[in-house]
């Protein structure tokens, strides 16, 4: 059974106040979108398709041929977004996973599950949701008596009852693609003149379709990146997701609150790495060594049992048994060995 993802990627994002489009502001030293792309290849093993349209050909110059571009023009909401793919994508796959360029924390193992939950759901949705006592302005999901979804209401329309609610949409779904082409023309316009995804849930349910959802098991997986305190929190949580993973792996972090990892980077067991250390790019760092405090190093190799104390390194290699430091400054093409 194929699963095709769509990625929505055409707001606005007026309140980063920038000139670059959301979602290609840097997290961890990559541009956000790549993160939610990444995911979405590897829980489905497709090219999936993006919906692009305030910086669309800047989004277009970053990622290449990673995705299918669709330019939604005019803006008019989330279904009308997802309408747009109709005619590229209808009669191609089982199931068609949404998703978006401004959710980087999404990891690859949260999206399988509600892919695989939908396969085997008769309904026509699976839908993921969180349990969090500060609403975030997300849309209270209300549960009949045998636990399907019975309606998502957004916070301006709740009940106080409704609003105590604290399990909320995430907003990333995955429908039967047929189902999903067969009635996406259905959403009706709101108020403001656009269409909503959500309200494909009431579809569902008004015609006796059930919708499941299963909640999440960690809440910074819905962070959604709409301002630059926004984009900080997801970077911190990214941060700690990495240093974490690192930490398991056999590497000591002194100061995990002041250590920097990129994604691309990778470290030998029994590796120390002090404050204030910056390892970015494709970095490789061999085992045993002593890195910082006070260090930055780009794109370079490093050997077994190196120390580098308060140093530079910029796409060099170093052999092992090196020491460097305090103060040392490579640069580009320079290979030392002892």
């Amino acid at each position: 059974m194929t699963v095709q993802a769509i990625i929505l990627a055409a707001g606005q994002g007026t309140r980063m106040n920038s000139v670059t489009p959301k979602v290609l502001h840097a997290l961890l030293g990559r541009p956000m979108v790549w993160y939610p792309v990444e995911t979405v290849q590897q829980a489905t093993s497709t090219r999936p398709v993006m919906i692009i349209g305030h910086g669309g050909e800047e989004v277009r110059r970053v990622l290449g041929d990673a995705v299918d571009f669709i330019l939604q023009e005019p803006q008019m909401g989330t279904g009308h977004a997802v309408a747009q793919a109709k005619t590229f994508l209808q009669g191609k796959s089982d199931f068609i996973l949404v998703t978006y360029a401004d959710m980087p924390l999404l990891k690859t193992e949260t999206i399988s599950r509600l892919i695989k939950a939908q396969q085997t759901h008769q309904g026509p949705i699976t839908m993921l949701t969180v349990i969090d006592k500060d609403a975030r302005g997300f849309g209270r999901v209300v549960r009949d008596e045998n636990g399907f979804v019975k309606a998502i209401v957004e916070e301006a329309q709740a009940t106080p009852d409704q609003l105590a609610i604290q399990e909320l949409n995430a907003s990333v779904y995955c429908f039967s693609a047929s189902w999903l082409w067969d009635n996406i023309d259905r959403i009706p316009v709101s108020p403001k003149g656009e269409y909503y995804l959500t309200d494909m849930v009431g579809i569902a349910t008004a015609s006796g379709q059930s919708v499941q959802a299963f909640v999440m098991d960690d809440n910074r997986e819905t962070i959604g990146v709409n301002t630059r305190v926004h984009l900080a929190e997801a970077e911190k949580a990214m941060r700690e997701r990495i240093n974490e993973y690192w930490m398991l792996e056999g590497v000591t972090l002194i100061d995990p609150a002041t250590t920097f990892i990129e994604p691309g980077v990778t470290l030998g067991r029994d590796t120390i790495v002090w404050p204030n250390t910056y390892l970015q790019g494709k970095t490789v760092i061999g085992e045993g060594c002593i890195l910082g405090p006070n260090t930055i190093i780009q794109s370079t190799t490093v050997g077994d049992h190196c120390k580098i104390l308060a140093s530079v390194l910029e796409k060099a290699v170093v052999e092992d048994n090196v020491q460097i430091g305090p103060f040392g400054h490579l640069r580009s093409g320079a290979h030392l060995a002892t």
